[in-house]
Formats: structure tokens, C-alpha cells, sequence
């Protein structure tokens, strides 16, 4: 990571990644885009059970949706679930758990969960920084187990139901920290080089982004986007990066406004006439690097990790 493209980006989060990045763009928002009533569509929701996964849950229910919170906990899983039908009386509200690093759980789940229900939105958005190096049962780095290969298992294993459902979209919590990161193709996985968990997670959430573009160009039937929520206050912002979190505690956005656009891209009406393949933050498409970053994959290098992930996918397919 180039000391440019870091410097760039943090002068660029402190303006708009902040809670009161989040207000100043709020003045623009149009309230009623989010007025929707979404009885009878089906939303899958991962890491659902804590911070902007349970927020996104709760405006979803408030509005008559069907839930499905993915989560790996079954106790934090069942107090969310409660906490959502208690405030938004909506029995609709269903749990499903699964570990997300593991493939071949995801995998299951996607096959089983296709048989017996329908779905109109998928929002992927669980995700991990484990700042150790670890590798899951299946022998793939965690991170990028979670991040990437979960959310490309699951996206493409949902992708026959979403074409079967009317106005189906996928949405991909990415981050802003991508923008510090080129895709390195070559090393997926953080082999090479000394373990650095935050940049892993920055290039799996650049490499969410690139697949949200290829999908989209892939499947026109489905609307996908991908967004940046900002620095939102969250337990795994907590846990991950508690540094940060001291230094900045007092300038994070609260869970409810890192859900906002991720919300707004599932249910609003002017969301889905925005062209397939975007990244958003602050429900407005934003650039996917900064300027002279010197960021862009070729298109040789973005096919040849959709490929890769095809590969490993396959692999742990039961």
C-alpha cells in the first residue's frame, strides 16, 4: 500500500466516513425513498445477529419483510431475532446458523435454503478482520474464507432463486478501506510476505467490489451493488480494531447510519433504476479508487480470481 493512497484515503474518511460525513450527506437524502411496504419479499441477511447486519434486520421487519437472519451464533442469533419481532411485531423473522469461513456450511445451507424458500434480496454482509493469521478446518485463511469465498458461495449458489423472483438485488457491505488496496491476484490468501489482518481485509473488500462488477455484467437479470457504510460504531469494529475505535469513538457513525444506504439499496424503488454493479456510500455511487491510486486490476487479473474462487468453490461443494 502505497503511502499516497493511505494518506488520500484517511483525510478523505475523517470528511465523509464520520458521523458527521453521514449528516452532512443525510441533507440530501430523500426520506420517502424508504417509505416501501415490503410485505411478502424475502430478504437472506448474513452476520445478522450484531451491528449493521441487525440494524438493516430491524428496518426490514419495521417494514413488513421476511428475514432470514444467517448468523454463526445461535444465542446472539435468537436474542436478535427476538429483539426484531419484539420492536417491529413481525413474526417473520427466521434464523439460520451458519459459520461463513466454512464452504462447505455455506454451501449447505444455500442448497437446502433454495429448496423451501423463496428469496428476493441477499445482503451479504458478514464479514471478519482476524488480525492473526488462522486457517479455517478447510485450510483457507480466514479472512479471506469469510469475506470472499463465503460471499461468492453463497452469491452464486442463490443466483438460480434470485432469477426466479421479481426486482431481486444483491448487496455486498464492502468497505471504504479497499480504496487503499490494488488486488493482488497472485497472493489471496496473504501468503507472502508478514501477516497484516487489515490489509487482508482490504483486499478482500476490494475483491467483493470486483465481483459485484463482474456479476453484474454477468447476470442482468439481478441488480447487484456493493457499498461502504463508513466508520460506524460495531462490535466488530470494537474487537478488530480497538485502536482505532479509542482514537475515533467519538466521531463514529452509529449502527443505524452505516445500515442506511444498505437498507436503502434492498427496499427503494430509485436504488434499483441506478445502473447494476455500482459502489455506494451515503446512497450515492462513488468512485471505486482514488485518484492516481494506480489501484485498477486488469481485466486478465479480475477473471482470473473469479476463476480461482470457481475452483476453490468447487472443491468444497458436498
Amino acid at each position: 500500500m502505497s503511502f499516497y493512497r493511505s494518506a488520500v484515503w484517511f483525510v478523505k474518511g475523517l470528511q465523509e466516513y464520520t458521523k458527521s460525513g453521514y449528516e452532512a450527506a443525510a441533507k440530501q437524502f430523500n426520506t420517502g425513498d424508504l417509505d416501501v411496504n415490503l410485505s411478502g419479499r424475502s430478504f437472506v441477511i448474513t452476520g445478522a445477529n450484531s451491528g449493521i447486519g441487525k440494524a438493516t434486520a430491524h428496518e426490514i421487519a419495521k417494514r413488513g419483510g421476511i428475514v432470514h437472519l444467517v448468523c454463526r451464533n445461535k444465542e446472539l442469533a435468537q436474542e436478535a431475532k427476538e429483539e426484531i419481532v419484539e420492536h417491529s411485531k413481525n413474526q417473520n423473522v427466521h434464523v439460520h446458523i451458519v459459520d461463513m469461513s466454512s464452504a462447505r456450511q455455506v454451501w449447505e445451507f444455500a442448497e437446502s435454503f433454495s429448496k423451501s424458500n423463496s428469496i428476493h434480496v441477499l445482503i451479504n454482509n458478514a464479514g471478519c478482520m482476524v488480525n492473526q493469521k488462522e486457517l479455517t478446518e478447510e485450510g483457507v485463511e480466514k479472512n479471506f474464507a469469510t469475506n470472499t469465498l463465503g460471499t461468492f458461495i453463497l452469491t452464486t449458489a442463490l443466483i438460480p432463486a434470485l432469477k426466479q423472483a421479481q426486482d431481486p438485488r444483491v448487496i455486498t457491505v464492502s468497505s471504504g478501506g479497499m480504496l487503499v488496496q490494488k488486488m493482488n491476484v497472485d497472493d489471496l490468501q496473504s501468503e507472502k510476505g508478514t501477516f497484516d489482518g487489515t490489509m487482508a481485509y482490504a483486499q478482500n473488500k476490494r475483491q467483493q467490489v470486483i465481483l459485484t462488477e463482474r456479476w453484474a455484467s454477468q447476470h442482468k437479470e439481478i441488480h447487484f451493488s456493493s457499498m461502504h457504510p463508513g466508520w460506524a460504531d460495531t462490535p466488530a469494529v470494537q474487537l478488530s480494531m480497538p485502536d482505532f475505535h479509542a482514537k475515533m469513538k467519538n466521531k463514529l457513525r452509529t449502527e443505524s447510519m452505516g445500515a442506511d444506504t444498505v437498507v436503502w439499496l434492498a427496499i427503494s424503488a430509485v436504488a434499483s433504476n441506478q445502473p447494476s454493479g455500482l459502489f455506494f456510500q451515503d446512497r450515492m455511487a462513488v468512485p471505486t479508487h482514488l485518484p492516481l491510486a494506480l489501484s485498477r486490476s486488469s481485466p486478465a487479473d479480475e477473471e482470473k480470481l473469479q476463476a480461482i474462487l470457481e475452483q476453490l468453490a468447487h472443491k468444497f461443494k458436498p
